[in-house]
């Protein structure tokens, strides 16, 4: 019985010893890299924006709102039913 419980406290300091190495190993990561210099002129162009095609952008705009079957249904609860 003795055996078992100094098996089981050894574990318990090994795993919490675990837990603080890999905790402390992932608090130098960094999650967001900086965009350098010459990276911005990349993001700057058109085809990168989510809206660079104005006529993709009115077609789903139509096609949802005649889904919602009233005009306007982006901007107002309910869906023109009248079930609010």
């Amino acid at each position: 019985m003795m055996k078992q419980f100094i098996t089981t406290k050894l574990l318990g300091k090994l795993a919490l010893l675990g837990l603080v190495l890999s905790c402390s190993a992932c608090g130098n990561m960094q999650l967001v890299q900086a965009v350098q210099p010459w990276e911005k002129g990349k993001l700057a162009k058109k085809e990168m924006t989510f809206d660079h095609d104005l006529l993709e952008i009115k077609f789903a705009e139509h096609t949802y709102s005649s889904k919602e079957s009233a005009f306007g249904g982006a901007g107002v609860g309910g869906g023109g039913c009248g079930c609010n």
